[in-house]
């Protein structure tokens, strides 16, 4: 058995030219993809347990005759193929948002030559540092999502509009424990507080269930993820247990920030350039946890 198995190898690769490389070029691209887009979800085990087992089927059906056996995995197979968009839909959707977003370059949401807009963005980042740090000192609980290419209409529709100046004292009196407001989020859009006491889509993607302080983290977290997987916006929250600032983006979080960390994180993406698309910037768009070198902070 080991030697016909070692027969057909050897024939394989003898085969082989630059067509069928090519072939496998892109065969290896899709499933990178696919692992790429389900990456530190629950869906990853998942995975990684259908394909551990795939492979010990394929390998007892070749090498050892079980005609049962191997008419069992032949007729099951297809049927878990057409299983895996079901299972794996929020992953795939997910993936595919991040593929039509690709194409908006930086996500900057001023050019280069507008003076009053970056004073606009710099004023609003400031306002928003200053509140989170006051509510941090406070442990007075808040999310805050700042809106960048994505349009957030959706969500400011199930909040209370209020299309007011950001300021400080604003944001602390939204956020004040027990006032009507200060449940939900507060989207920020066009340099104003657009809406308060907003409804995020909450994350399922597990990573929150998987960090050592789980229990230091509540809706507000796990809202910040879920809003930052269904768009390209930034969140910030302020734990209401703990008094830590966190920032969410691309599914991604970023934990116990000071004040001058989170300035100088919201600065750097609402830097005011714009690049041209290339097939870099698609896969930085695409897969940004792995071109920025983000990851979660535990």
């Amino acid at each position: 058995m080991v030697d016909n198995l070692l027969n057909s190898l050897t024939l394989i690769f003898q085969r082989l030219n630059w067509l069928s490389l090519l072939d496998l070029f892109l065969v290896t691209m899709v499933f990178f993809s696919i692992l790429m887009i389900v990456r530190d979800t629950q869906a990853m085990v998942l995975l990684r347990g259908a394909f551990l087992v795939i492979i010990l089927f394929s390998l007892l059906v070749s090498l050892v005759n079980l005609p049962a056996f191997s008419w069992l995995v032949r007729t099951v197979t297809p049927t878990l193929i057409l299983a895996i968009p079901v299972i794996f839909a929020p992953e795939i959707r997910r993936g595919l948002e991040r593929l039509g977003r690709a194409s908006y370059g930086s996500g900057s949401i001023i050019p280069r030559s507008n003076v009053s807009g970056q004073a606009l963005v710099a004023a609003t980042i400031k306002a928003v540092v200053n509140a989170a740090s006051r509510l941090s000192a406070r442990q007075h609980g808040a999310l805050i999502v700042l809106q960048r290419a994505d349009s957030l209409r959706d969500y400011v529709q199930t909040g209370v509009i209020l299309n007011a100046t950001v300021t400080p004292e604003l944001l602390l009196q939204i956020f004040y424990p027990n006032t009507p407001l200060h449940d939900g989020a507060v989207i920020i859009a066009d340099y104003q507080i657009i809406a308060a006491s907003c409804v995020m889509p909450l994350s399922s993607s597990g990573i929150l269930a998987r960090s050592p302080e789980r229990h230091q983290m509540g809706l507000r977290h796990r809202a910040a993820l879920g809003i930052s997987e269904a768009s390209d916006a930034i969140a910030v929250v302020v734990s209401e247990e703990t008094g830590s600032i966190s920032i969410a983006h691309s599914g991604r979080m970023i934990r116990r920030l000071d004040p001058e960390r989170l300035e100088n994180i919201l600065t750097a993406f609402y830097r005011p350039a714009r690049i041209t698309v290339t097939p870099a910037n698609v896969f930085t768009r695409l897969f940004p946890a792995s071109s920025r070198g983000q990851r979660e902070e535990e």
